[in-house]
């Protein structure tokens, strides 16, 4: 409806991904959230909802959620993602600045963002939370009561902590700190299709084990880090 935030949620790929586009449907306006996998399908149901991508917004530089060569994980081929974004549509690429090393090649195209920045799309505002633990440059996206929570916060559960960059104590921070903090009624969309589409900040207060832990010692502990 006109007026309303514009917000399509799309499970990609084999492992089950969740791509977001995020706008205002009176603008025409909206950004995309993690473009990979499909990136006809993203371009073509922007198209298709009579929208236009006018960025590019990153929680994490992971391979499933940017796209790029697998070589990394032992693996040939590679993952479609911004690079093949930015030959369809002209987009901003907005990533923490704590993993901009990890794109390459993007020029101009390229934001580097900190936590607390705020970018306009339309007539809303999404601000950017930095929420390392699962990478170090991590990020979710707020706007208009909406949490896209990439793989920090998923249902009932978190982000992996033993990946090479990923933070315990950082995590833990994340969680329990800047999301925490967060309005129970803010509804959550994770990056990953583990358990359901979506849920909200009261409810994995409740009842997510990763954000009941009363101490950081609780939380490593469980991790396998105490």
């Amino acid at each position: 409806m006109v007026g309303e935030l514009y917000l399509k949620q799309m499970e990609l790929g084999p492992m089950q991904n969740f791509v977001y586009l995020v706008g205002d449907r009176e603008a025409r306006d909206c950004v995309v959230i993690d473009p990979a996998w499909a990136i006809d399908t993203i371009v073509r149901t922007a198209e298709a909802d009579g929208m236009r991508i006018t960025g590019a917004l990153v929680t994490h530089t992971h391979q499933d959620h940017v796209g790029g060569s697998l070589a990394d994980w032992g693996m040939p081929g590679r993952i479609p993602g911004l690079e093949e974004l930015l030959t369809q549509v002209p987009a901003k690429v907005y990533v923490q600045r704590a993993e901009r090393e990890f794109l390459r090649g993007f020029g101009s195209d390229l934001v580097k963002v900190e936590g607390g920045t705020e970018l306009p799309v339309g007539r809303f505002t999404i601000t950017f939370i930095h929420t390392a633990g699962h990478t170090p440059g991590s990020q979710c996206f707020l706007v208009d009561g909406r949490l896209i929570s990439g793989d920090t916060l998923f249902i009932r559960s978190c982000g992996r902590t033993d990946l090479p960059g990923s933070d315990p104590k950082e995590m833990y921070t994340s969680l329990t700190t800047r999301l925490g903090a967060l309005p129970d009624e803010t509804v959550v969309f994770p990056g990953h299709n583990y358990g359901g589409i979506a849920t909200t900040i009261g409810d994995e207060k409740r009842r997510n084990p990763m954000m009941r832990f009363p101490t950081m010692s609780d939380f490593l502990r469980a991790m396998g880090r105490g």
